[in-house]
């Protein structure tokens, strides 16, 4: 269905304050800068933005909702054949192979991150994200293997495969931080993930067979 004429208004504004709020907290830092300075800057009420933004994090990590069920849509879309691990490092070699913005390799990464390692609300927030990306992942695991409610065995599966992804955001995530060059940790990276699947089960690796 084509986007109306309201919702694209609806979602430049939101894309617009949300880029005016990381460009003054990328200057200052994410404490320094109020809701009432981003409303300023971007000429709108405080109301607005948090019309748009329910919190002050939420400014900053705006794209975090199409984070939290990364890994249970791709698990979801494995291929036949395939386990939930083996989606997953799939998925994630391709984004890294590509050299993905998605997955922090960018040039601009590093201002991203410094705001983040500098703002214990946004490490917490980032907490809490990878807490549903995995609650996300077990919900899915135990629908597609019809787990009962009392099996204990999705959610540690979830628990090992969100360590995959989330040890190579935080590899890249440390890396982009020196400001390297973001081929250069993508090769980098990969090496990791042939190590880290090296390291999994064939438990692990099983679980979750597609068909």
């Amino acid at each position: 269905m084509a986007e109306g004429l309201r919702e694209r208004k609806k979602r430049q504004t939101r894309q617009y304050i949300s880029d005016v709020a990381t460009g003054l907290f990328i200057e200052r830092g994410f404490d320094a800068v109020t809701v009432a300075e981003v409303a300023d800057a971007a000429n709108v009420s405080v109301n607005t933005v948090y019309n748009y933004f329910p919190a002050k994090e939420d400014l900053f990590l705006d794209r975090s909702a199409g984070m939290v069920d990364r890994l249970a849509r791709w698990v979801r879309g494995r291929a036949e054949g395939e386990s939930a691990a083996e989606a997953v490092l799939r998925e994630l070699r391709d984004e890294v192979r590509a050299v993905s913005p998605r997955v922090g390799l960018f040039a601009g990464y590093a201002d991203f991150m410094r705001v983040i390692q500098e703002a214990p609300a946004l490490r917490s927030r980032l907490w809490a994200l990878a807490q549903e990306v995995e609650a996300n992942l077990e919900q899915v695991l135990r629908e597609e293997t019809g787990a009962a409610e009392d099996d204990e065995l999705p959610s540690l599966m979830a628990g090992q495969i969100s360590w995959i992804h989330g040890t190579a955001i935080r590899v890249i995530g440390r890396e982009m931080l020196k400001r390297r060059e973001p081929g250069e940790v993508s090769r980098e990276v990969l090496a990791l993930l042939d190590d880290i699947e090296e390291l999994l089960s064939e438990r692990v690796l099983g679980y979750a067979v597609c068909g």
